[in-house]
């Protein structure tokens, strides 16, 4: 299946300029064939802490913008937006696939980034999830979670691809690509990587997106600037490797 990610710049708490800038960048996504199409982190509003502000309901704005481009373009769009559901005290940061025949799946980031914050201002996920898009078992993770090893670990045998979308900072730019490289090596799965550039009010971004196949091998990858990359990620390359070197078999 060919997946696309699009690494873009967020207009801070502007979810109909950023709405407006994606579009083409979705348009070019597309372009390359690929039927699953990833945006960043909190593609619409930034990682912004003010979540009194910019929380939305889970049908709000930003799902149905995810909705409408999957529809128009015939292929699964997914991206993070801050949803609060009623009762709730704080949003989740929701991790939204939607899919081109009105489908909808969501992975709530299971560890916020409490160096930020992120724990006061959103509620913590309690489960993984994978889904199945074209016989290809995609399993959803957001920025902070790649540090946790043993959650990639866990879902390895029913995985052949792990997607994840971040607004991860310039500063740590090292560990971004270290880890993301460890979670295919380790796990011998794809790695698909979407991350921002730009900044915000209190972060510089340096992108950083990149698609790893399961034997470790950089498949393609993007600096720090706007653009998109996209690769023929399969499930059969996952079964190749994994029978080639049968490492997985030797975990207890």
């Amino acid at each position: 299946m060919q997946i696309a990610v699009v690494q873009h710049e967020i207009e801070w708490e502007s979810p109909e300029q950023n709405f407006a800038a994606l579009r083409s960048q979705i348009d070019e996504a597309a372009a390359t064939g690929a039927r699953l199409i990833a945006l960043t982190e909190t593609f619409s509003w930034g990682f912004s802490m003010n979540t009194e502000y910019v929380h939305e309901p889970a049908d709000g704005p930003s799902t149905r913008f995810l909705q409408e481009e999957a529809a128009r373009t015939g292929s699964w769009i997914v991206g993070s937006i801050p949803v609060k559901e009623p009762g709730a005290n704080r949003p989740n940061n929701r991790m939204t696939f939607a899919g081109p025949d009105g489908e909808l799946h969501v992975y709530n980031k299971m560890h916020p980034f409490s160096y930020s914050g992120e724990d006061k201002s959103y509620l913590a996920g309690d489960a993984p999830m994978t889904i199945t898009i074209d016989g290809l078992r995609i399993s959803a993770f957001v920025c902070f979670d790649i540090r946790f090893a043993d959650d990639f670990w866990a879902l390895a045998h029913d995985t052949d691809c792990y997607l994840v979308i971040a607004n991860w900072p310039a500063t740590r730019r090292n560990h971004w690509t270290s880890l993301l490289m460890a979670r295919a090596i380790e796990n011998q799965a794809w790695v698909v990587a979407a991350n921002r550039v730009g900044s915000d009010p209190n972060v510089e971004y340096a992108g950083d997106s990149r698609i790893i196949d399961p034997f470790g091998e950089l498949v393609a990858e993007l600096p720090d600037v706007a653009g998109v990359i996209s690769a023929d990620v399969t499930a059969e390359r996952v079964s190749q490797v994994r029978t080639d070197f049968p490492f997985l078999n030797d975990r207890r």
